[in-house]
């Protein structure tokens, strides 16, 4: 099954890119800006553009995590076997601030279309993302429930670097009222669902982690000929509490991209205060 969702992938990255839509920017696109981070080195001069995260990561805090067991300017990185190579990831907050935080891989990949998502031995982004969810509460000052949660990896047509992330943020408060609303109705096969205003496919996984979950797979899966066309989606994992006990809630769709449910200022969970 592998073999073939990767041979689908790499086919549909020689399809000539979408063109950005009008509305992409205003749809959760935000302009590439220089990052920051509580852990910061204090350096000014980190790199901005459509590469920037690729560089930070790799030429900044993966080189001073081996050399000084230092991550600034990111927040944590984690090298799985720093002796053979970098594969891993590491965890910035967004270049625009608040609660809101990233996590890219150590290896150079654009997005979901990416082939390496399906290596045997890839690492598990959107489990260690749901794992890296504590920081959401090391910014606000407070815990943050997982009913609040959302992972979000952009469509490419309004993703603002060219290096695969998967956002961590808090969701907005209409977003978590109408998944919870709806939670009862989500079950294990994708089916549509309206969440802020936008029709998403959503399907359940009834499990308090994703470690053991790919959804890569999952949404190649979606219907005949979505594997050819993963950068055109959006693909969103939520925290959710179902009658049965803790889950995900998994959103995607190829209209507005996952990061327009989002709220870095997290008043869904009272904010800062």
């Amino acid at each position: 099954m592998k073999a073939i969702l990767r041979n689908l992938f790499c086919s549909g990255a020689a399809v000539a890119a979408v063109l950005l839509a009008p509305w992409a920017l205003g749809a959760g696109g935000h302009t590439p800006k220089a990052a920051t981070s509580s852990s910061s080195s204090g350096d000014d001069s980190l790199p901005t553009g459509r590469g920037a995260l690729r560089l930070i990561v790799q030429n900044q805090c993966v080189l001073n995590w081996k050399q000084h067991r230092n991550p600034a300017p990111c927040e944590r990185v984690s090298l799985y076997d720093p002796n053979a190579g970098d594969t891993g990831y590491a965890v910035l907050q967004d270049p625009d601030g608040g609660a809101h935080y990233l996590l890219v891989p150590t290896q150079t990949m654009a997005g979901l279309e990416s082939s390496e998502l399906l290596d045997r031995d890839a690492p598990n982004y959107f489990a260690e993302a749901w794992h890296a969810r504590d920081l959401l509460a090391k910014s606000i000052g407070h815990a943050v429930p997982r009913t609040d949660i959302g992972l979000v990896v952009n469509t490419e047509r309004t993703r603002a670097y060219d290096q695969f992330h998967i956002h961590i943020d808090c969701l907005r408060q209409d977003v978590a009222d109408a998944l919870r609303a709806a939670s009862s109705g989500i079950t294990d096969t994708w089916s549509p669902v309206i969440v802020g205003g936008a029709t998403f496919q959503a399907m359940r996984i009834a499990s308090d982690s994703l470690d053991g979950s790919n959804l890569y797979e999952s949404l190649a899966a979606l219907k005949p000929g979505a594997a050819q066309r993963l950068r055109d989606y959006t693909l969103v994992a939520v925290g959710a509490q179902f009658a049965s006990g803790a889950g995900f809630i998994i959103l995607t769709g190829t209209g507005p991209t996952g990061e327009i449910l989002l709220d870095s200022t997290c008043e869904v969970a009272g904010g800062g205060g």
